[in-house]
């Protein structure tokens, strides 16, 4: 967030009022590497409009029709830095069980899966799945996203959401133990090529 306030203008995240929430995005916007791992939704980088709309929607029922509005058009704009200059390294693990959820209509489902076969094309990208043939894995019940920035005075971060809000962790013990899931998550996941093959597949279900 320091480097962020630094630059010559502010960052296009500030004017939202929740802090955990431009935080988080602050964050993002000066990673060199950010890693995904997603148990049950598309991380929010890859989603089409219709499938954030249908999620945001689903995870709060009651949300004003302009809020969601502008959650959706927050999510499409944090999905530039996938495509400007120098973007960060994005590395998404993918639980099989996210590609059969059907969140919104099987239209909503091919797009949205087709359109993570096209940016897994992209040379900073990996895709893998974790197929259910691996059964009980060190991610199994926990969804997280690790942050990486080139300051050395900013330390490794890991970001969680859930019902109660946002949690960040940097303590040495609490990144090795994310480390180490990753690892064993990355070893247990279709090699990209496959795990492409097996998005597409997937997409085609969704007649």
């Amino acid at each position: 967030m320091t480097m962020a306030q630094e630059a010559k203008q502010p960052g296009w995240w500030q004017r939202y009022d929740d802090p955990d929430v431009r935080s988080f995005i602050g964050l993002e916007e000066v990673a060199t590497s950010i890693t995904v791992y997603e148990t049950c939704l598309v991380p929010g980088l890859f989603q089409t409009e219709e499938y954030a709309r249908a999620v945001i929607r689903g995870l709060l029922p009651r949300i004003s029709s302009d809020v969601l509005q502008e959650r959706v058009d927050t999510r499409l704009k944090r999905q530039e830095l996938l495509f400007r200059d120098s973007p960060p390294r994005y590395w998404t693990v993918l639980d099989e069980s996210v590609l059969h959820r059907h969140i919104g209509d099987p239209g909503i489902m091919r797009a949205q899966l087709d359109r993570i076969v096209e940016l897994a094309e992209l040379p900073h990208v990996v895709v893998q799945v974790v197929p259910f043939t691996v059964g009980a894995h060190m991610g199994l019940d926990n969804a997280f996203t690790f942050l990486q920035l080139s300051d050395p005075a900013v330390p490794d971060t890991i970001f969680i959401e859930g019902l109660m809000g946002l949690i960040y962790l940097e303590k040495p013990s609490e990144i090795e133990i994310y480390r180490e899931a990753l690892e064993s998550l990355r070893a247990a996941g279709l090699d990209p090529a496959r795990s492409v093959a097996r998005i597409a597949e997937i997409s085609r279900s969704f007649a």
